[in-house]
């Protein structure tokens, strides 16, 4: 009945109706920007990327000059002397020094004295220079504080490391014996080896006895054959006859 009579009267022309849909309670959406905080600017002003200046094209600028430093006479007559160490020695060990007294030093450089080994006083940068030109390179972490060097001409790490044993002050860090470098470890073991004079004798007397029983194997052989051949000629002979045996020199009868 509503949609008859709404029909009939949207007929006429130029009629609206009288009651129309309006939206009520709702406002233009307006979001204004909130300044931001001032800590907030302040780190970003501060972890603003600022991007290089544009380095000069290469060659405009001159090369800078560097300075060489000439070595003194002491360093010069110094490296000359570890030269000499490192030619002519068979051990060069490095020892910590923990602030040992004068006093001890002296009697420890009197107990190394009686086995010819001497104590070497050289600078730590004056033995870093050297190795830095030298085979000797990988001992350059050794040479750190206060080090001094046992040398001799003989490897005599037993009697050094006896000598050790009465001044804890000083510690073994590493050697180079026999133009080998060895670890603390390494040393310790090193001593637990035998003399040269004791292997040399163990080697002799161990090829003496490989000769003497090669000798005694080869002469085996041609006595047991020549006993075979004596067995066999008694067997082959008949009975009653006279034979001579290879080892005889008299005819059977």
């Amino acid at each position: 009945m509503a949609a008859t009579l709404c029909g009939r009267l949207l007929t006429k022309s130029g009629w609206q109706p009288v009651v129309q849909s309006v939206r009520h309670g709702s406002k233009a959406v307006t979001r204004h920007r909130k300044p931001m905080h001032i800590l907030k600017q302040k780190l970003m002003a501060v972890t603003e990327y600022i991007p290089p200046p544009p380095g000069a094209p290469p060659g405009a600028l001159t090369p800078s000059m560097k300075l060489v430093q000439e070595e003194s006479g002491l360093v010069l007559l110094l490296k000359k002397e570890l030269h000499t160490i490192f030619q002519d020695c068979k051990m060069i060990a490095v020892i910590q020094d923990n602030s040992t007294k004068s006093e001890d030093m002296l009697h420890l450089k009197h107990r190394l004295h009686k086995h010819a080994i001497k104590i070497k006083f050289i600078s730590n940068q004056v033995i870093r220079s050297y190795l830095q030109d030298s085979p000797y390179l990988n001992m350059s972490p050794l040479f750190i504080g206060p080090n001094v060097l046992f040398v001799s001409k003989e490897p005599k790490v037993k009697e050094m490391l006896l000598c050790l044993k009465s001044s804890p002050q000083m510690i073994l860090l590493g050697a180079c014996i026999e133009k080998t470098l060895l670890s603390r470890q390494g040393v310790l073991n090193y001593a637990k080896l035998p003399s040269v004079t004791v292997v040399q004798g163990e080697l002799v007397s161990g090829l003496t006895m490989l000769t003497s029983q090669t000798s005694s194997m080869l002469q085996r052989h041609p006595a047991q054959l020549s006993l075979l051949l004596q067995q066999y000629l008694k067997q082959q002979a008949p009975e009653g006859s006279t034979e001579t045996s290879p080892g005889d020199s008299t005819p059977k009868e």
